[in-house]
C-alpha cells in the first residue's frame, strides 16, 4: 500500500464514524420533529375528544341532578299542600277551641260562635287567597269571608265544575265526627276556568260543624316553582357552570345572567339563541332528553359567537326546557397548555440528542484518531519487512477488522434506522414519484389513524378480556353499526358484498368497543361464507329494534345457512368449518362470551328464509339481545 492510500484510509477511519454520527443525528432530529408534530396532532385530537367526553358527562350529571330535584319537588307538591292546609285548619281549630273554652261560662253559645266567626273570618293568608270557612251538618255555609253571598245559604246540593257534590263529603265528615281531605274543581275569583282545589275539614264538636280551608293546586305549585327556580338560579359548578331553564315559549326562567330572566330568548336579539336552535331544543325536551350542539350568539363574559354543546332534558308537565352546556372554545386553553408541554418535551429531546451526539462524535473521533495512528504505525513497522503479498494480506486483514468494527457499530444503529426508514419510506417514495396528492395523503392517514385506533382498543380489550373493570358509555346503536361498516367497507366492496341496513337510533349504556368487536366478528363470518358462493348476489342485512327493554341487532346473509348438525356447535371454542389456515374457531366463541358475560345479553343463531327483490334466499341469522 502506498503512502497516499495509507493517508486516505487513515482519513476514512478518522472521520467516517463522526461524520456518520452527525448524519444519523440529523436524521434522528428530523424524525423527532415529525414525531413531535404527529404527537401534537394526536394529543390535540385526543384532548378535544377527552374534553368533550368529560364535559358531556359533567353537564349530563348536573342536569340529571336538577331534574331529579325538580321531579321530587313536583311529586311532593300535593303532599306539601295537604300538610300546609291541614296545619292551617288545626291552627283555626285550636283558636276556636280556646275561644269557646274561655267564654263558655260567661257568654251564650250564639255569642261565642259569633266571636269565633269574626276571629277566623279576619284571618287571610297565602297572599290573600287563603281563608277559613265553617259548614254545618245541613250543608249550610256558616262562614265564608271572601264570598259573603254564599254565607248562611244551603249548599247541600252544590256541585263542582265536573259535577261532583263536595258538600256531601263535608256533611259525612261531621256525621263521622272526624277530619278529611277532599279534591274538587272550582272557579277562582273572576275566572271562568275551573281549577283543581284541595280542601281539609276538621270536625268542631261544640257546634257540630267543620272548620276548613283549601288551596288551588296551581297557585300552590306556582309558589313552589318560584322556590325551585330561586334555588336553581344559585347553582354553580366548576366556576362558571350553570343551569339554564326556558319555558316552551322560550322565556328565560333561570340563567347565570339575571338580566335575562323573564325575557324571550329569541325575540330579544341581545340574548343567546337562534329560533331554529330553540325549536330543536324544545323538540328534544318534549321527546325526553339528548345532547345538542349549536352556535350561541353571545357567550357570557365575552359576547362572542361560540360553538356550544348542551344536554337538554324536558319537564313536560311544567313545560320547561332544562339544560346546561359547555363552550368548545374552552378547549383551546387546554390545547395551548398541552402545546407548551409538548414543545418543552421536544426541546428537551433535541437537547438530549445534541448532547448525546456531541459526546458520541468526540468519543468516536478520539477512537478513530487512535485507531488511525495505531494502524499508521503498524504500516510503517511492516512496510519494509513484508513483501507485496504480505502487504495485500495485511490490508485485507485490516479491512476485515475495520468491517467487523463498523458492523458492530452499525448493529447498534440498526433498530433506530429501521424505525426512521419505516416511518418515512412509504410517503417519501410516493412523494419522490410525484404521485402523492393532498387528498390521498389526508384520506390515507385518516383511515390509518382510525384503523390503528380501533386495533389498539381491540388489543386492549383482548388483553383485559376477563377483567371486570370496564367502563360503560352511552352509545347510539346506529352510530356503532355505521362505525363497524366503515371499518370493513373497503374489503367488502372488493368482494362484491352489499350491506343493507335498517337501523334505528337507540341510545343506551354498554361497552362500545366490545360490541364493535362482536359486530365485526359476525360480519367477517358472513363474508367468509359469501365469498364461497359465485352463483348469487352477495348480501348482508343488518336490522335493529327495541323490544321489551332490549336492544335487538339482527345480522343475516344469503350464503345458504349453516348445516343443522353444526348449528349447536357454532359458539364452541375452536369449532370451524373453514380451512385451518384461515380459521381458528375462536371468533364466534369470543363474541358469545362478550355478549353473554360482559354485556349481560344473549347471542343466538338460526337459519333464516327470506325474500329480497323478489328472490327467495336462505342464510344464517345472528341475533344479539342487550338489555337496556
Amino acid at each position: 500500500m502506498n503512502y497516499q492510500s495509507e493517508q486516505i484510509l487513515t482519513k476514512i477511519i478518522r472521520y467516517s464514524l463522526p461524520l456518520l454520527t452527525i448524519i444519523i443525528s440529523i436524521f434522528i432530529t428530523f424524525a423527532l420533529y415529525l414525531e413531535h408534530k404527529k404527537n401534537y396532532e394526536l394529543e390535540k385530537q385526543k384532548l378535544r375528544q377527552t374534553f368533550i367526553k368529560q364535559n358531556k358527562k359533567v353537564v349530563f350529571d348536573e342536569v340529571q341532578r336538577v331534574y331529579e330535584y325538580i321531579n321530587f319537588i313536583k311529586e311532593t307538591t300535593e303532599k306539601q299542600l295537604k300538610e300546609s292546609i291541614k296545619d292551617r285548619v288545626y291552627e283555626a281549630h285550636k283558636i276556636a277551641t280556646l275561644l269557646y273554652e274561655k267564654n263558655k261560662n260567661t257568654k251564650s253559645k250564639e255569642e261565642i260562635f259569633k266571636i269565633i266567626k269574626q276571629t277566623l273570618g279576619s284571618i287571610i293568608f297565602n297572599e290573600g287567597r287563603g281563608y277559613y270557612f265553617i259548614d254545618d251538618i245541613n250543608g249550610i255555609k256558616r262562614l265564608q269571608p271572601l264570598n259573603k253571598e254564599y254565607e248562611n245559604k244551603d249548599l247541600s246540593n252544590f256541585k263542582d265544575a265536573h259535577g261532583y257534590n263536595f258538600v256531601k263529603k263535608i256533611i259525612k265528615t261531621i256525621k263521622n265526627k272526624t277530619e278529611s281531605f277532599d279534591t274538587y274543581y272550582w272557579y277562582k275569583h273572576k275566572d271562568k276556568k275551573a281549577y283543581k282545589k284541595i280542601s281539609f275539614y276538621k270536625y268542631f264538636a261544640p257546634y257540630n260543624v267543620v272548620i276548613g280551608t283549601g288551596e288551588y293546586v296551581a297557585d300552590f305549585e306556582k309558589n313552589v316553582k318560584k322556590k325551585v327556580l330561586a334555588y336553581i338560579n344559585r347553582i354553580r359548578y366548576f366556576g362558571e357552570g350553570y343551569i339554564f331553564i326556558l319555558d316552551y315559549n322560550f322565556n328565560y326562567l333561570s340563567h347565570i345572567k339575571k338580566e335575562y330572566l323573564g325575557k324571550n330568548a329569541h325575540k330579544n336579539d341581545s340574548l343567546n339563541y337562534f329560533l331554529n336552535d330553540l325549536r330543536n331544543m324544545k323538540k328534544i325536551a318534549q321527546e325526553g332528553e339528548g345532547f345538542y350542539t349549536y352556535v350561541q350568539k353571545h357567550k357570557p363574559g365575552t359576547n362572542k359567537s361560540v360553538k356550544k354543546t348542551s344536554f337538554i332534558k324536558g319537564m313536560n308537565q311544567w313545560k320547561w326546557i332544562i339544560g346546561s352546556g359547555f363552550y368548545e372554545d374552552d378547549f383551546q386553553l387546554d390545547l395551548k397548555e398541552k402545546e407548551k408541554e409538548l414543545n418543552a418535551q421536544f426541546v428537551k429531546y433535541l437537547e438530549n440528542v445534541a448532547i448525546l451526539s456531541s459526546i458520541l462524535i468526540i468519543l468516536l473521533l478520539f477512537i478513530s484518531i487512535y485507531v488511525s495512528k495505531l494502524l499508521e504505525n503498524k504500516f510503517k513497522e511492516y512496510k519494509e519487512e513484508i513483501e507485496k503479498q504480505q502487504n495485500v494480506l495485511a490490508q485485507q486483514s485490516k479491512m476485515a477488522s475495520m468491517g467487523e468494527m463498523i458492523a458492530n457499530i452499525a448493529h447498534q444503529w440498526r433498530q433506530p434506522l429501521s424505525v426512521i426508514s419505516t416511518a418515512a419510506t412509504g410517503i417519501s417514495f410516493q412523494k419522490e414519484m410525484g404521485i402523492l396528492s393532498d387528498e390521498e395523503f389526508y384520506n390515507s392517514t385518516k383511515k390509518i389513524n382510525e384503523s390503528s385506533q380501533y386495533l389498539s382498543k381491540t388489543i386492549d380489550d383482548f388483553k383485559n378480556f376477563f377483567n371486570p373493570n370496564k367502563s360503560e358509555v352511552r352509545i347510539d346503536i346506529k352510530d356503532v353499526v355505521n362505525k363497524t361498516i366503515k371499518l370493513v367497507d373497503a374489503q367488502y366492496k372488493t368482494k362484491n358484498i352489499k350491506i343493507i341496513k335498517d337501523v334505528n337510533c337507540i341510545n343506551f349504556f354498554t361497552l362500545e368497543n366490545e360490541l364493535l368487536q362482536v359486530l365485526i366478528n359476525i360480519l367477517n363470518n358472513a363474508r367468509d361464507e359469501l365469498i364461497k358462493r359465485d352463483d348469487l348476489n352477495r348480501y348482508i342485512f343488518i336490522e335493529t329494534a327495541l323490544e321489551e327493554e332490549k336492544v335487538l341487532v339482527k345480522i343475516y346473509d344469503n350464503a345458504g345457512g349453516i348445516k343443522e348438525k353444526n348449528l349447536q356447535k357454532v359458539f364452541e371454542p375452536y369449532f370451524t368449518t373453514k380451512d385451518k389456515s384461515i380459521g381458528t374457531g375462536i371468533g364466534l366463541y369470543m363474541s358469545h362470551e362478550i355478549i353473554c358475560k360482559h354485556l349481560n345479553g344473549n347471542l343466538t343463531v338460526n337459519n333464516y328464509n327470506f325474500t329480497y327483490n323478489d328472490v327467495e334466499y336462505t342464510g344464517a341469522m345472528f341475533i344479539i339481545e342487550i338489555p337496556i
